[in-house]
């Protein structure tokens, strides 16, 4: 692992065993080419995975590395053709000989330059899309069933309305997690996108993946306490979710998780 003013920069092999994780066929978080992963590598560059690439089998050759400067500034324009993107995510290679980025490079890009994250991790859960995929979408962002959700999750997730994956997305992402940082005054560590997907960030790559699986466990028991309860889940009160964010032995445990 090299270092940068004194700070550890992880490898491409750290992403990697990030995206072999995620890609589990046993977990049910993606298949085939779904989602995508990212690291910072440096000041002004991250890694990513490159479209099509798949996270199970992804290898160093399905990784690109990318300008934050040639992708950011994507985020504030309000005409940019499809054409526009492609090009401009060619142009943010370091190396012209690599594969062109995921167009979710975009999103990842902005999501890196949040405090505390050097890793985001995009999966397709099929018990989350269960959710995603109906009105209660919102609900499950907002919303919190046990204290290990809250723990691993946060006080609730960002939650994004269906949007075109690409730029449009990671201009709808980017608002809601500034919406998000101005209430909360925190980044998040799930954001759940309508119709679509789950995105993890934090600090290391073990805890986008325990924060993935908490998500998808949390998923999962929404769904059976909704089929058991007729539709209608037993959620932790305001107080209790504040109460269990605020346990100095939760605490704890989230550093001692890598949270």
């Amino acid at each position: 692992m090299s270092h940068e003013f004194g700070i550890p920069v992880p490898s491409v092999q750290t992403l990697m065993r990030l995206s072999h994780d995620l890609g589990r066929e046993d977990r049910k978080l993606a298949i085939l080419g779904e989602g995508n992963t990212s690291v910072r590598a440096s000041a002004g560059t991250f890694f990513v995975k490159s479209s099509g690439s798949n996270l199970a089998t992804l290898t160093s050759l399905g990784v690109t590395e990318c300008r934050f400067s040639k992708l950011i500034p994507l985020l504030e324009q309000t005409a940019v053709s499809d054409e526009e993107v492609d090009e401009t995510l060619y142009a943010a290679r370091v190396d012209k000989e690599a594969r062109k980025p995921s167009v979710e490079a975009i999103f990842h890009a902005f999501l890196l330059t949040l405090p505390g994250v050097q890793f985001v991790g995009h999966t397709h859960p099929i018990a989350v899309n269960q959710i995603l995929c109906t009105r209660h979408g919102r609900t499950l962002a907002k919303r919190r069933l046990f204290p290990d959700e809250v723990v691993c999750c946060g006080v609730e997730s960002v939650f994004v309305p269906y949007l075109d994956p690409g730029l449009k997305l990671a201009v709808g992402i980017r608002d809601a997690v500034r919406e998000f940082i101005d209430r909360l005054a925190r980044p998040p560590r799930v954001i759940l996108l309508e119709n679509h997907g789950l995105i993890a960030l934090g600090q290391t790559p073990e805890a986008v993946l325990a924060t993935t699986l908490m998500a998808t466990k949390a998923a999962e028991i929404f769904l059976g306490a909704a089929t058991i309860s007729s539709g209608r889940p037993r959620f932790l009160s305001a107080a209790q979710v504040a109460r269990i964010a605020g346990r100095p032995d939760e605490h704890y445990r989230q550093k001692a998780l890598g949270l």
